[in-house]
């Protein structure tokens, strides 16, 4: 694998997501994005395919398993590790930032990312990057969380708690807006595909206990709830991500939680 220089806003944005458990939080229930992605772009074998924050390979995986010869690049090389223990086939891990991709212009037939680039803190040069990567007549597959959904909810509750985005930083939900991903890739990319839909969740016996998994595996909330430690407001904090777990609770009394996670399923291609 390569390295990517340790300093920085970057070894930071790196470091928060190695921070927790997220590979064991994909296995809770987030497992099922991967393969969606994939089947919506109908990857064909031999397709030269690279999956853009692919994390610990979620759509890499199954990419690979149609045939593809799969690449996958993220920028924390934990992630990736824990990516390539899941499996023999032969992929290759790659540690690389979304926005400055270490690959020649046109290297990939299809370009897709699962809940992975939409993290990338400037959204214009991730969406140029994805673009450029592409050949002509190419795929781009993109699975993002809505703004208004269950997941944009989240960091609405947790961003007063946090400390201040880096300078030309966007919310990340934006990516799961139509308009949105219209203003970044312009005529580049023709959608041919753009439909919302959601990831069911039923793994929890309480609602509270989604919060809980958040606190103790998920990197951004890791992050912004050490910042509300610092500020002394933790209790603060836990209080209103409780509220946010019981507001989104679908479960009738009495029964394990149920929640839904929208999400913005889009494919096209390049022009």
């Amino acid at each position: 694998m390569t390295t990517i220089p340790s300093s920085g806003l970057k070894a930071k944005h790196a470091a928060m997501w190695a921070s927790g458990d997220y590979p064991g939080m994909v296995e809770t229930f987030l497992t099922p994005l991967g393969p969606r992605l994939v089947d919506a772009i109908a990857i064909q074998p031999g397709a030269r395919v690279l999956d853009v924050a692919a994390g610990t390979g979620n759509a890499s995986i199954p990419a690979a398993e149609r045939g593809a010869h799969v690449t996958a690049s993220d920028l924390t090389p934990e992630l990736l590790a824990a990516g390539a223990a899941r499996t023999d086939l032969p992929i290759e891990w790659v540690t690389a930032d979304a926005e400055a991709l270490p690959f020649e212009d046109e290297s990939f037939d299809v370009v897709m990312s699962a809940i992975g680039v939409m993290f990338a803190p400037h959204h214009q040069d991730a969406a140029d990057e994805l673009v450029r990567v592409t050949r002509v007549g190419g795929t781009v597959g993109l699975l993002s969380w809505a703004p208004d959904g269950m997941l944009g909810a989240l960091f609405r509750t947790m961003a007063p708690y946090a400390p201040p985005p880096p300078p030309g930083a966007s919310a990340p939900p934006l990516w799961g807006g139509e308009g949105h991903l219209r203003k970044l890739f312009g005529d580049r990319v023709e959608w041919k595909t753009m439909r919302r839909e959601v990831l069911e969740i039923t793994c929890f016996e309480q609602a509270r206990d989604y919060g809980a998994l958040f606190k103790a595996r998920y990197g951004p909330t890791i992050s912004i709830r050490a910042n509300a430690v610092r500020e002394g407001r933790e209790a603060e904090f836990d209080a209103a991500l409780d509220a946010f777990c019981d507001e989104w609770n679908l479960a009738e009394p009495g029964e394990p939680a149920r929640f839904e996670m929208a999400y913005l399923l889009s494919t096209g291609t390049r022009g």
